[in-house]
C-alpha cells in the first residue's frame, strides 16, 4: 500500500473509531465518485461497478468485476473479484456479516444538502441498505481523511497567495499605464495569465476582469469577442486563483476591487465598507468560535455574513454563498461557507483552508471581497492579505 493511501486509511480510521463508526464504503461507477479516485490515484478504463471497504479496525479491501481487475494490479490492497451481479451482492454482505458491521459511511447526504458529497446514486444506497447497514454521510470523514493541507501543502498554498496579491496590483498598474490605449477587460485578463505563466503558476479558467454592470456578474469572464474598454470614472473588480506548478500543490483565491481616477463615489464606498464588514464578521466569528472551543459548521459563517448585509439593507443582492474550500482543486471537496445555495453541516476543522468572500451585486456595479483562511489547530489564519481599502487606479 503506498504511503499516501495508507495515510489515507490511517487517518479514516481514526477518525471512525472516534465517531463509532464501523466502516467506510466507497463506490464508483465510470467515475460518478472522484472521492474514490483521490484516494487510489487515476485508474484508466475501469467499466464495471468497484467498490473499497476501509474498516474502523482492520486492513481495506478491494472489491472489482473481474474483468477489472488487471486494472488495480499496482494499488497494492488485497482485492476480491466478483464475476457477476449476484456474486458482487453476496461479497458485500459476507463484508458485513465477517466485520460485524451496523453502520457506515457513504459519499450520500441527506436531502442532497451537500451536493458535494452526494456521489451515490439512489439505487445503490437503496442496495446497501437492503444488506442491513445503516449509511450515514462521509461528509466529514473524507475532510478529515483526504482534505486537510500537509505542511508543504500550506506552503505551497501561502506561496500562491502572495504572488496572486503581487500580481493583482500589477494588473491595476497595467490598466492605469494603458488608458490611453484603450485597455480592455479581456487585455487585462490575458496579462494576468502571462504573469500566471511567468511565474511558474497554473492557468486554468478565469480570470474574472469586469468593470461597472459586468462586475455584478460573479462569474462573468471577458474575451476576445466580448469585452469592454476601460476608462476614466469606471470600476473594477479582479477575480484570480491559480496555485503552483505539480499535483500536490494547493490554490489560492482573491478578488480585489479598484476606481479609475481620484474620488471614489459614496455609493461604491459605502457598498465596499459593508462587503469588508461582513467579510470581517465572518473571520472574527471563527475566532471567536475556536476561543471558546465551540463546533463550527459552514452553514453558520455564511449565516453570520448574510445577516450582516441583510441588516445593512442589501440582502436582497448577496446571492451566492460566502465562500468554497481550497484544495488541489480552487472549489475542493470539504466544507463549503454556505446557508444560501445549499445548507452545509460540515465541520471547520483544523487542515482545512477555506475562502471568505461576500458580495454586493447591484444593477450598476458589484462589490466581492475575497481573502483566504486556513484552519489551524489553534484557530484560523488568514493567508492572503485583506483588501481595507479601494484602489485608486490613477498612478500614484
Amino acid at each position: 500500500m503506498s504511503s499516501s493511501i495508507l495515510s489515507v486509511v490511517n487517518d479514516a480510521q481514526k477518525y471512525m473509531r472516534d465517531t463509532n463508526l464501523d466502516g467506510w464504503l466507497l463506490y464508483d461507477y465510470r467515475g460518478i465518485n472522484p472521492i474514490l479516485w483521490d484516494i487510489l490515484g487515476s485508474i484508466s478504463n475501469v467499466t464495471r461497478p468497484c467498490w473499497l471497504w476501509i474498516p474502523a479496525q482492520y486492513d481495506p479491501i478491494l472489491l472489482v468485476s473481474y474483468v477489472d481487475k488487471g486494472r488495480f494490479s499496482n494499488v497494492n490492497i488485497p482485492c476480491q473479484e466478483f464475476v457477476s451481479r449476484k456474486e458482487m451482492i453476496q461479497a458485500l454482505e459476507d463484508i458485513f456479516i465477517s466485520n460485524n458491521v451496523s453502520n457506515i459511511a457513504m459519499e450520500y447526504s441527506r436531502n442532497a444538502e451537500v451536493p458535494r458529497v452526494s456521489k451515490v446514486d439512489a439505487g445503490t444506497i437503496e442496495l446497501i441498505r437492503s444488506i442491513g447497514p445503516e449509511i450515514v454521510s462521509s461528509a466529514d470523514l473524507l475532510q478529515f481523511a483526504c482534505q486537510r493541507w500537509t505542511n508543504d501543502q500550506l506552503e505551497s498554498h501561502i506561496e500562491a497567495g502572495e504572488k496572486l496579491t503581487r500580481i493583482v496590483q500589477e494588473a491595476f498598474c497595467f490598466i492605469y499605464k494603458n488608458l490611453d490605449l484603450r485597455v480592455t477587460e479581456f487585455q487585462v485578463a490575458e496579462f494576468i495569465r502571462r504573469r500566471f505563466a511567468e511565474e511558474g503558476l497554473q492557468i486554468t479558467d478565469g480570470p474574472v476582469v469586469a468593470i461597472n454592470e459586468h462586475s455584478s456578474d460573479p462569474h462573468y469572464e471577458p474575451n476576445s469577442s466580448f469585452s469592454s474598454v476601460i476608462h476614466e470614472e469606471d470600476w473594477v473588480l479582479i477575480d484570480l486563483w491559480t496555485r503552483k506548478l505539480g499535483d500536490d500543490s494547493i490554490f489560492g483565491d482573491i478578488t480585489w476591487v479598484g476606481y479609475v481616477g481620484d474620488n471614489i463615489p459614496d455609493s461604491n464606498r459605502r457598498i465596499f465598507d459593508i462587503v469588508v464588514g461582513a467579510r470581517d464578521k465572518a473571520l472574527g466569528e471563527i475566532y471567536r468560535a475556536f476561543s471558546e472551543e465551540e463546533p463550527l459548521q459552514g452553514w453558520m459563517l455564511d449565516k453570520v455574513a448574510r445577516d450582516y448585509i441583510t441588516m445593512e439593507g442589501y440582502g436582497e443582492y448577496f446571492n451566492h454563498r460566502l465562500g468554497h474550500s481550497l484544495g488541489k482543486e480552487v472549489h475542493s471537496h470539504s466544507v463549503n461557507l454556505d446557508s444560501w445555495e445549499t445548507h452545509d453541516t460540515r465541520m471547520l476543522l483544523p487542515g482545512l483552508g477555506v475562502t471568505i468572500e461576500p458580495g454586493i451585486y447591484l444593477p450598476e456595479f458589484g462589490v466581492r471581497s475575497e481573502i483566504d483562511v486556513y484552519i489551524s489547530d489553534v484557530g484560523p489564519r488568514v493567508t492572503t492579505p485583506p483588501q481595507t481599502q479601494i484602489v485608486l487606479i490613477n498612478g500614484k
